[in-house]
């Protein structure tokens, strides 16, 4: 006789209920553990919150930027739970005290070792369906940065080094190296 075992699924409660320090994400009800960033990481999420916070004051905005960890509940349900590396929200409808309850307009993942398949496959199609206006996979060991422009339906891909256009706003670059 075969037993199927039935996969456990997961809720933001289970999130919150870890200890303290402890970090994940949650993805279609399954737990993904996070291990802590580098260095390097913590640069270019530095290097890119600062410029996009510069534009947006420089330019009178309202969106505002969360560097992780900043909770994004994605879909508004209980099984879908995200730490973007940069989160870019301009509706502050969506902002209350636990964070994000919808999709951010701009989101940005710094890819580490481990999290390439995350970062490339999983998340880029969470993002895409969740209705996220504009998706940066920033890749250190490759040196480059795909953009991904959900409501042109494009993605491109640039190198470091290379001027940036940003999709949500209209004559807005960076230029990591």
């Amino acid at each position: 006789m075969n037993v199927v075992r039935k996969e456990e699924t997961y809720t933001i409660d289970d999130i919150y209920a870890l200890p303290e320090g402890e970090r994940a994400e949650l993805i279609d009800g399954q737990i993904y553990y996070m291990a802590p960033p580098n260095t390097n990481h913590q640069r270019l999420v530095n290097y890119l919150s600062t410029e996009i916070n510069l534009y947006i004051r420089n330019n009178k905005g309202s969106c505002e930027v969360f560097p992780a960890p900043f909770a994004v509940c994605l879909n508004k349900n209980e099984k879908d739970y995200v730490e973007p590396d940069i989160s870019v929200i301009c509706d502050p409808s969506k902002l209350d005290d636990k964070g994000c309850h919808g999709s951010p307009d701009w989101i940005i993942e710094i890819v580490s070792p481990g999290s390439k398949q995350m970062d490339y496959y999983k998340k880029l199609f969470k993002y895409c369906t969740a209705g996220v206006r504009e998706y940066w996979v920033v890749d250190p060991d490759r040196k480059n940065v795909t953009v991904y422009n959900f409501e042109a339906d494009t993605m491109i891909e640039y190198p470091f080094g290379e001027e940036v256009p940003v999709g949500i706003y209209e004559g807005f670059s960076i230029k990591i190296q």
